[in-house]
């Protein structure tokens, strides 16, 4: 029994050594440690790789320039729905008709309006030809007149010059017949003293009395020719004032015929311009009542279902979306993150919808991202309190979906410096701002600009 239960002891104590060494592992040597190392040397290798900085935004994909983007079409005037050529979902080209529009207003129901107005613009422009002739036969009037007025002025004028001479002469014999009458009341006056002396006889003095009443009438006469010759040449002196004042007076009627007839004139063209334009309004007008798409896209949002309904001036038709588009995005970023971009900065994207795996601060390992360059920045703030950036396809990059709408999100983060993880884990730890730099083609531009 004793050496049965000895036996039994000493197993016992072999499967207790056994099972404690298999548990604690005493005889075997650990590779923890190792694997510590290792992972301590991978990561401390890991803090010295390249990392890029980037500044991450929300935005949308929209168009870079703007007649690219959703347009409304709108009504210029008003009118009745008469007719729709497309429906919503069609595409159409520059130019395809939309609709047809019928007149609301009756001041433009004639059917003949068109021509109704040519007849006016005609009319109006021979009543201006014709007072074109009459100021031209008003010349006329006034060259004849002129002409008529010259003659006249000379014959009196002749006339005058001859009553002058007639003047002269009569004053000459009026002091020939003064100076017989002096001789013969001389004479006279002798003779009768004579007779009175009975020197001569009575008959002697008769003849003497008679030759005195003869020199006394000549006298009388030439004063009354004389006299007649002046008031002769009074006469044509008024003539010649009459004749000229009466001349000028005519030709101030004609005058004023010729300046009413070019008022007429001026009026009349005036006249002329405001029926060409109106007739030219009613020319567009008339050509307004087709609405045609502006540029080729799809036609969404009708805004009108029926006939018969009317559209107000100004009012939305249709919205056309443009099927050739140079596609942009458009991100919102934060006051503290603008002075960090610049025109021509690289920015990657990941669009909603289109799978991709990202790996931000090593862009070059990412996959489904596509490239973007930023083309402006807008220098006002925007309601949600960002600065809106524009960014462009980068053209030597990938080419970004065809399947792209506009609207579709986009998430995207714009490449800063590259800087080793080390420092940018420091950087996020310390809250610290990323490395600031301008791109250095921007750079050099603005120094040569200098």
């Amino acid at each position: 029994m004793n050496f049965i239960e000895a036996k039994i002891e000493e197993e016992a104590s072999r499967g207790g050594i056994r099972s404690f060494a298999a548990i604690y592992r005493i005889n075997r040597k650990s590779k923890v440690k190792y694997w510590a190392i290792g992972i301590f040397a991978l990561l401390f290798i890991i803090l010295f790789l390249p990392w890029t900085q980037n500044i991450s935004a929300r935005g949308d994909v929209t168009t870079l320039r703007q007649e690219q983007r959703p347009q409304q079409l709108n009504t210029i005037i008003p009118g009745k729905v008469a007719k729709w050529f497309v429906k919503e979902g069609d595409y159409v080209k520059e130019g395809d008709t939309i609709m047809h529009l019928s007149e609301i207003k009756d001041d433009y129901f004639d059917p003949n309006l068109l021509n109704r107005t040519k007849e006016q613009l005609t009319a109006k422009e021979m009543s201006v030809e014709n007072y074109r002739g009459k100021a031209g036969t008003a010349d006329v009037q006034m060259d004849a007149l002129t002409q008529a007025r010259a003659l006249k002025i000379s014959q009196i004028e002749n006339k005058i010059r001859q009553q002058r001479m007639k003047v002269q002469a009569d004053s000459m014999d009026m002091i020939a017949a003064n100076n017989d009458y002096s001789i013969a009341t001389k004479q006279f006056t002798r003779q009768k003293n004579m007779y009175d002396s009975g020197l001569v006889s009575l008959t002697q003095l008769e003849q003497r009395n008679m030759s005195f009443q003869n020199a006394t009438a000549k006298k009388t006469s030439a004063e009354i020719k004389f006299l007649n010759a002046k008031q002769e040449l009074g006469i044509l002196q008024l003539e010649l004032n009459g004749t000229v004042q009466d001349y000028n007076e005519k030709i101030s009627k004609a005058s004023g015929d010729k300046f009413q007839s070019l008022s007429q004139i001026a009026t009349g063209q005036a006249d002329i311009a405001k029926l060409q334009n109106q007739y030219m309004n009613y020319d567009i007008r008339s050509k307004l009542y087709y609405i045609t798409a502006p540029q080729s896209g799809q036609v969404v949002k009708a805004k009108k279902a029926g006939i018969g309904e009317i559209l107000k001036e100004g009012e939305m038709i249709v919205e056309i979306v443009p099927d050739h588009i140079q596609y942009a995005v458009e991100i919102f970023v934060k006051p503290v993150d603008l002075p960090l971009l610049d025109k021509g900065q690289k920015v990657r994207f990941m669009f909603d919808g289109f799978p991709a795996i990202v790996f931000s601060g090593w862009p070059q390992a990412s996959y489904g991202t596509f490239g973007g360059v930023v083309t402006a920045i807008e220098s006002s703030v925007s309601d949600n309190g960002k600065f809106r950036v524009l960014v462009a396809e980068d053209p030597r990059d990938r080419n970004w979906p065809p399947e792209l709408k506009m609207g579709t999100g986009a998430s995207g983060f714009a490449l800063l410096k590259d800087v080793p993880v080390w420092y940018e884990l420091w950087r996020n730890i310390n809250g610290f701002p990323p490395e600031y730099y301008k791109n250095t083609a921007a750079s050099t531009g603005k120094e040569n600009k200098k």
